[in-house]
């Protein structure tokens, strides 16, 4: 016989599916927007278009320089967050696994890392961007971002590295094995759950970042997709189903890889909280 859930899980479910619902109607909204003309976008906010046309994706695409700035995302995103796993993964290592004056001192700094916020060391880093002459360039932008999340990967990567068994370490010097054979060959694909939840944490921190593209960044063609939407808004007008249509090529991939990734995330999550 079936037994009917508590009355305390149906409302709970309630719950959850009209927050849910709330939360992405705004989303779901500019999805279906983007596929309607500005006139009918004020005249009838709320109704479905009357037709699907990527018409306004297609304008988006080729006159709002789109693929351009899609193509500056892309590279900014992915050199990002390959060389901050890469750096992340070897100071983890290095600091669960090696003995060395100075230790804890370092690792206290990256972790002062996950609390500051970027108005307090902004001043610094500009004066740094300055000093080196790297603005108007994507490093002006990839080195502070590898700045900004080395503190948290190296933070989910270290209690991966701390879980396994020091047996591995004895085992893999018994055969010769140097600390780099043993990083890259025993231990780097051993976390590789960490690195999953790192990377998709970095692309789309990365991918959504606004502030530091809109102020670094002045050429045309080497602005990203955030900064890049300024296109259709002009001063005293705004183009609405072309913005719409924008904002869905930026949104959209991002949910794709968010839940791509969902168990991987949550798993990586919830086994860094149990390790530590």
């Amino acid at each position: 016989m079936k037994t009917k859930k508590p009355l305390a899980a149906i409302v709970y479910y309630l719950v959850m599916i009209i927050i849910s619902a709330y939360c992405f109607f705004p989303m779901i909204w500019m999805v279906y927007s983007s596929f309607k003309t500005n006139l009918s976008i004020f005249k009838y906010p709320l109704a479905l278009p009357e037709s699907v046309s990527f018409t306004n994706w297609k304008e988006a695409w080729r006159i709002g320089k789109i693929s351009v700035y899609a193509g500056n995302s892309l590279f900014i995103t992915a050199t990002t967050t390959a060389a901050l796993l890469l750096f992340s993964a070897m100071a983890a290592y290095a600091f669960s696994r090696i003995s060395f004056k100075g230790k804890g001192v370092l690792v206290s700094l990256f972790v002062l890392g996950l609390f500051l916020p970027i108005q307090s060391y902004f001043i610094a880093q500009n004066a740094i961007i300055n000093f080196l002459h790297l603005g108007d360039s994507f490093f002006c932008l990839i080195l502070p971002y590898i700045a900004m999340g080395v503190s948290l990967a190296i933070y989910i990567l270290r209690e991966y590295f701390s879980a396994i068994p020091t047996e591995m370490d004895e085992s893999a010097r018994i055969d010769g094995a140097g600390h780099a054979q043993i990083f890259w060959a025993v231990m780097l694909p051993m976390v590789t759950p960490g690195l999953a939840t790192a990377g998709v944490f970095t692309t789309l921190s990365v991918w959504n970042e606004f502030l530091l593209a809109l102020l670094y960044i002045q050429n045309p063609d080497m602005k990203t997709l955030t900064v890049g939407m300024y296109a259709f808004s002009g001063q005293h007008s705004t183009d609405y189903a072309m913005l719409f249509a924008g904002l869905s090529m930026i949104t959209i991939p991002m949910i794709l890889v968010y839940f791509m990734f969902n168990k991987v995330i949550v798993s990586g999550i919830i086994e860094g909280a149990v390790k530590g």
